[in-house]
């Protein structure tokens, strides 16, 4: 008995050894995974971009926004003259947060009255549960060293009747999705995810499965060129992608009742570059793949990556910048703000304008990849 189990045990050890590119991957992927989590994934959100509309200039206002700052969850990117060039920024995706300072602040902070009203991006719930905490907070904090400031003045020379305490309320507005419901934040991320994932799983099982047939030779020995080949491929995945995209959009839409804001039409057509560099990745990884089982552990390490890194779940901005470097290397980083803006903003293509070039340059270039890995992989 132990003999066959030792020799079964031996048979499996050397079948492991001799599929090295399975064994690297199984390796490796506790690892990533491990350094991913523990660089990327922050449930405190910080750094959250800021926009600030002072109209008061004076020295509460600007101690009340060097306050924000100081926390360390806001940073300050924009300073402009009103809120509706704060809600033009949010549009655009600029900016996550928004602080409009009305006039004669001082004034309203000493008779205790004063108001400030706080803008926040609903469409990521990391950051708008964030930044509304914050907030809040430090509207306390500021009333309080405002109050303690009062009263050191009091005791040099001011009755204590004459220190008024100080009340700043924030009004804080939650844009684009004012009840914080999961699912307006999670269907527009998914439904990238998910193309994602499909289109390279299409294209890549589609060669390596010509490959384990036997087939892909009697294609080659035809007059068909590696290009026409790659197109003929890649045309009816990009059919089945679409048909896919419009199926999750629907259901989202009309099942979840997830609101879909902007234009149907620009979203269909920037997805096209997005399904285009999802089937390049997926022909690059069938270059290095052998069966349908390293294509699927492929598939998993980068889907698992590009989810943490590519923004769906935790902003971007949390993170340092070598692991934001790294998110670059996948088409759901640019994408997922495209999709976003869409359906939840409603945003157009002016403010679309960095990740659509992104997202067109990285499909080009993977293309590219792909076309000279698979030629010189089939020679």
């Amino acid at each position: 008995m132990r003999q066959r189990i030792g020799a079964l045990i031996q048979k499996e050890f050397i079948q492991i050894v001799r599929d090295r590119a399975t064994l690297v991957i199984l390796l490796m992927l506790p690892l990533i995974q491990l350094l991913v989590f523990a660089f990327a994934v922050h449930m405190n959100v910080q750094n959250i971009p800021l926009a600030v509309a002072d109209q008061s200039m004076d020295e509460q206002s600007r101690a009340y926004v060097q306050a924000l700052v100081n926390t360390g969850y806001f940073v300050l990117k924009a300073n402009v003259a009103d809120q509706n060039a704060v809600m033009r920024l949010m549009d655009a995706g600029q900016v996550s947060a928004g602080v409009v300072i009305p006039t004669n602040f001082s004034e309203h902070i000493q008779r205790g009255d004063a108001a400030v009203l706080a803008l926040v991006d609903g469409s990521d719930i990391f950051t708008s549960q964030s930044a509304n905490n914050a907030i809040k907070a430090i509207g306390e904090s500021f009333s309080a060293k405002v109050m303690t400031e009062d009263l050191k003045r009091a005791q040099s020379g001011m009755s204590a009747q004459q220190v008024t305490i100080p009340v700043l309320n924030a009004n804080i507005r939650i844009l684009y999705n004012p009840d914080l419901i999961d699912l307006w934040f999670i269907i527009p991320g998914m439904a990238a995810v998910l193309l994602q994932m499909q289109t390279i799983l299409l294209t890549a099982s589609a060669v390596v499965r010509e490959r384990e047939a036997g087939t892909i030779e009697q294609i080659l020995v035809t007059p068909i060129r590696t290009l026409e080949l790659m197109i003929g491929k890649m045309v009816p995945n990009v059919l089945i992608a679409m048909f896919n995209l419009l199926t999750l959009l629907g259901l989202g839409t009309f099942v979840f009742g997830v609101p879909f804001q902007g234009s149907i039409w620009l979203f269909l057509a920037l997805s096209i570059p997005y399904i285009i560099s999802g089937l390049g990745l997926g022909l690059l990884i069938s270059t290095v793949s052998q069966n349908q089982r390293q294509v699927m552990q492929i598939l998993m390490m980068i889907t698992m990556v590009a989810i943490i890194l590519g923004g769906f779940l935790f902003p971007r901005y949390t993170m340092p910048a070598v692991i934001q470097w790294i998110g670059n290397l996948f088409p759901l980083t640019y994408f997922i703000p495209i999709s976003r803006a869409i359906i939840s903003r409603g945003a157009g293509f002016a403010a679309l304008t960095g990740d659509v070039l992104a997202l067109t340059a990285y499909s080009i270039v993977i293309l590219f990849l792909a076309t000279r890995t698979f030629r010189s992989r089939l020679e």
